[in-house]
C-alpha cells in the first residue's frame, strides 16, 4: 500500500497517509486541525546508483518531500 502526501489549505500542515490506491484522492481530514480542506500533494523521490568509478549519482527524482532542491543539505528538514 503506498504512502501519499497531503497538504491542508487551512493550516498549511503537510502530512502522510498510508492508503490503498483507490482511496488516494478520497476526502481526508487534516492530522493537525481536522479540517476537510486538504488535497493530495506531489511526492518527490530519489533513486541513487553507483557509477562505474564507485561514485553515487542521482538517476531519478531528487530532493526531499518538503522542497524542490536536489539535495537535502540545502533545506533544514532533511
Amino acid at each position: 500500500m503506498p504512502i501519499y502526501e497531503y497538504c491542508c489549505a487551512d493550516c498549511g500542515t503537510r502530512f502522510s497517509k498510508l492508503r490503498p490506491m483507490n482511496q488516494a484522492d478520497a476526502p481526508l481530514s487534516c492530522s493537525h486541525c481536522q479540517s476537510a480542506n486538504t488535497s493530495r500533494s506531489i511526492s518527490l523521490f530519489a533513486a541513487v546508483s553507483k557509477g562505474s568509478g564507485g561514485e553515487s549519482r542521482t538517476v531519478a527524482g531528487g530532493g526531499c518531500s518538503s522542497c524542490a532542491a536536489t539535495s537535502c543539505s540545502s533545506c533544514r528538514t532533511g
